[in-house]
């Protein structure tokens, strides 16, 4: 059956989120009504709140706009696929800008209360216990950026139509907290706020199977893991008396390996070795040589796989 079978839809208004119970499965429709509105989105691992979405592991793998056939990824140490992108009509979103912030209003437009990402995110998610600083940086959906020769990075008016959507397929349950962006006086938005929908799904098998396959290692850890897995009950900061530092791989040991190179292949390292970075460091400038052949051939192939 490739038919989805629609659970529920609503319209999110302007100046406001919601925070989503979206089971393993579900899929959650963001879709545009008026266009050209921008929506931040947040989510957390429904059973264990510390597990939540990381634009940072999530650009680093997807580059700065994610799409269609990627996945919202979460932190390290878990680093785990929370979110699949089965569909995005726009193609246009962002992993750079954080959420913008009641200071942003204040500081910068000398406006101390005005609509803001931040604490609509915190208001939603309240509603499930969390606090304002459990709201992390968002993923920016149909948002336009980049980022100039100089490194500055830039917003511009966005081009989404009515009718535009992205859908996001949860791979574990989630908690998870679309809000209306509140920047109503930059481009982000069109210089305005408007409401957009939002539908869950249940997933077909066709969606399903078009996740693509992941690999699941012993580094993407879990508190059962951790050599602390308490969550702090205060605020307050305060030495272990106890504590014994346990730091992976240390002391770090280094060892020479001798690698022998005939007349050509000396000749190979000596044109492309990196003298600015090295001097006459050759064994520098091989191991320079060997691993950016690696990177190249190997890590790019099999990062996106790495769940």
């Amino acid at each position: 059956m490739n038919t989805r079978e629609l659970i529920t839809t609503w319209v999110l208004e302007p100046g406001t989120g919601k925070a989503i119970e979206l089971l393993r499965g579900q899929i959650l429709r963001i879709e545009q009504i008026e266009g050209n509105q921008c929506v931040d989105f947040n989510c957390f691992n429904l059973h264990d709140y510390k597990e939540s979405m990381h634009t940072g592991r999530t650009r680093t793998v997807h580059g700065l706009s994610p799409t269609s056939g990627h996945f919202m990824w979460s932190a390290p140490p878990r680093e785990r696929a929370m979110a699949f992108i089965l569909e995005d009509t726009v193609n246009c979103n962002d992993v750079m800008f954080p959420r913008c912030s009641a200071n942003l209003y204040e500081g910068v437009y000398g406006l101390p209360v005005h609509t803001n990402c931040h604490d609509i995110q915190a208001e939603a998610q309240r509603e499930y216990g969390l606090t304002p600083d459990d709201v992390h940086d968002s993923f920016n959906l149909f948002m336009r950026t980049g980022v100039r020769p100089t490194g500055e990075l830039f917003i511009e008016r966005q081009n989404s139509k009515p009718g535009d959507h992205i859908d996001l397929l949860a791979l574990m349950d989630l908690l998870a907290v679309p809000n209306i962006c509140g920047a109503d006086i930059m481009r982000t938005s069109n210089f305005s706020i408007k409401p957009v929908r939002l539908s869950i799904y249940q997933a077909t098998e066709q969606d399903m199977a078009a996740v693509p396959p992941l690999s699941h290692w012993a580094t993407q850890r879990t508190p059962a893991d951790f050599r602390n897995s308490k969550i702090k009950a205060d605020r307050e900061l305060r030495r272990d008396p106890d504590y014994a530092p346990a730091f992976t791989n240390v002391p770090i040991v280094y060892n020479d390996y001798p690698v022998s190179l005939n007349d050509q292949e000396f000749a190979l390292l000596q044109q492309h070795a990196r003298r600015d970075l090295y001097g006459k460091d050759d064994g520098a400038a091989l191991r320079d040589i060997v691993y950016s052949w690696w990177e190249e051939r190997f890590i790019k192939k099999t990062i996106g796989h790495a769940d």
